[in-house]
């Protein structure tokens, strides 16, 4: 069976266990797949790019939901009587 592996990095587990970090910086920044027995088991992504996904996803959920709610009827609201 054929597995599809999406960086251009990868690492066995073995390696990672050896020397996490080693790894973990090998590839400058972009993400790793750790292999298994020649498929990947997970990916290591560094927390820069963990948090501009996770940043991401959560504009894409609200963009989501903006586009739900724009023919809603809208409220007149005046900021005073909050």
């Amino acid at each position: 069976m054929t597995t599809r592996i999406l960086t251009e990095a990868a690492a066995s587990i073995s390696e990672l266990k050896a020397n996490p970090m080693k790894v973990a910086l090998s590839a400058n920044g972009d993400p790793i797949a750790v292999l298994n027995r020649n498929e990947p088991a997970f990916y290591c992504v560094p927390a820069e790019t963990y948090e501009f996904l996770m940043d991401h996803v959560e504009d894409l959920e609200l963009s989501a939901i903006a586009e739900n709610r724009k023919n809603e009827a809208s409220i007149k609201v005046d900021i005073n009587d909050l």
